[in-house]
């Protein structure tokens, strides 16, 4: 009898052992049984940290480019690029809840060692990438708030990650609240914004017009690349099939099927949010720059002393600079918890959250810090929007892994998506892959 104890405690350590983030696994009550709006309840909360990485500093400065070079053109590719995110975080989701496991513990069992790790680099490539515009955002925010230099403001942002520290070891309710009210403070400020500017109805409606404009223009393919990967990121797939198992639902079919019902209508919800915020810059751009010929406006700070003389009111530049703080402090949840996974799912390695953080952060810095050196400033918005490009150029790594697992019978069970469900995702994956493609043939050109 004490063998066989010994062998479930045993068994037991080594489940905790590959639970992603075992330190909050399972740790949020879930109902049993009750009204549709308990259960919601109780699933909300991951899709809104996943939401925060589709409204954070990086997605300003496309967004800004593209509305006030082009106007409403590009709003096509914001809702379209919206719609992809959309699909492809809830077959993440399915993926953590069907298996157990987050897409770089999956990737770390399927695939042979040398796919593994590079799969790894350019997904800590693509956290870097996120990194750097949670940086440049939060730094500049200081700067246009506070009037520090931004780089000390880039520096002092290395000791954000006590802010994730302190809320994960109080709960993760407590992080899911932190961050839905930023997300109201990010939103409120920019329906503020967009009543100032009053947007023409019909030039905002005619930019859903011209979805394949972006094709024949390799500038406005480069700003449209830009928000794509800015928009779906392919670091958020691998965190949303983690914290989705911080729910505490049933372990078995019909559970699962639930959480994958709930977890998904919380997913969409999230990310309609974020729709309106990314949308919200655009149009904010374009009805405030580019209608008054200031096409030039590529640079958030540049956005922020335009605003208040373009529009006559002081509020609105204080809500910018307030939102972009947030959406910066936002971010750091996202770049903290991914970093953690991504390393601990492939290479089954821990490091304290903090050492983690600092390393993660350590090298976004550098590149920041060197751009101000030589470039000045005003250099650190064209480097906000390539690291977006960057971000979308790694979007193929995460994107073909989840859809081959969440369509296969052998890992998924019941849960397996549906084989149009499946034409759609590889549709997509291959839309990505395709726009990164010319993406790159261009700036090979020298385009």
């Amino acid at each position: 009898m004490a063998a066989d104890q010994h062998s479930d405690s045993d068994a037991d350590g080594s489940e905790r052992q590959r639970r992603s983030l075992p330190e909050v696994f399972a740790s949020v009550h879930v109902p049993r049984g009750g009204g549709w709006l308990k259960q919601l309840l109780a699933f909300t909360g991951p899709g809104y940290i996943i939401s925060v990485g589709y409204m954070d500093p990086g997605n300003w400065a496309t967004a800004i480019a593209g509305g006030s070079k082009f106007g409403y053109t590009l709003l096509s590719v914001v809702f379209v690029s919206n719609l992809m995110a959309m699909l492809l975080q809830a077959l993440a989701a399915r993926l953590g809840i069907a298996t157990g496991r987050d897409l770089a513990q999956a990737c770390r069992d399927e695939y042979p060692p040398a796919v593994r790790y590079v799969l790894w680099f350019f997904c800590e490539l693509a956290i870097i990438a996120c990194d750097l515009a949670e940086i440049i955002g939060t730094a500049l925010a200081l700067k246009l708030l506070f009037g520090v230099p931004m780089g000390i403001g880039a520096v002092f942002t290395v000791l954000d990650s006590l802010v994730v520290l302190t809320l994960m070891q109080r709960g993760f309710r407590w992080l899911e609240a932190f961050i839905v009210g930023l997300i109201v403070l990010i939103a409120g400020s920019f329906l503020v914004e967009l009543f100032l500017a009053s947007p023409k109805a019909s030039e905002l409606f005619a930019g859903f017009l011209h979805p394949l404009m972006p094709f024949s223009n390799p500038e406005m393919l480069y700003i449209a690349i830009g928000i794509l990967g800015a928009t779906v990121m392919p670091h958020n797939l691998y965190l949303h099939s983690s914290i989705v198992q911080t729910r505490g639902f049933e372990r078995t079919p019909e559970g699962r099927k639930n959480a994958v019902h709930w977890a998904t209508l919380d997913s969409n919800i999230a990310l309609g949010l974020a729709l309106f915020v990314n949308g919200a810059i655009l149009v904010l751009a374009a009805a405030v720059f580019h209608s008054t010929g200031r096409t030039d406006v590529v640079e958030i700070d540049q956005a922020y002393a335009l605003l208040t003389p373009l529009l006559g009111a002081t509020l609105a530049a204080t809500l910018f600079g307030v939102a972009l703080l947030a959406s910066g402090l936002n971010s750091t949840v996202t770049g903290t918890l991914a970093g953690q996974i991504v390393m601990e799912g492939f290479l089954n390695l821990r490091l304290k959250p903090w050492m983690r953080r600092l390393l993660t952060r350590g090298l976004a810095v550098l590149p920041v810090l060197a751009v101000l050196f030589v470039y000045g400033e005003h250099g650190t918005g064209r480097l906000l929007v390539f690291s977006q490009v960057i971000l979308s150029m790694q979007l193929p790594f995460a994107v073909i892994p989840l859809v081959s697992f969440v369509s296969n019978k052998r890992l998924m069970g019941d849960l397996q998506i549906s084989k149009g469900l499946t034409w759609l995702a590889w549709s997509v994956a291959l839309i990505i892959v395709l726009l990164n493609g010319m993406l790159l043939r261009e700036v090979l050109r020298g385009s």
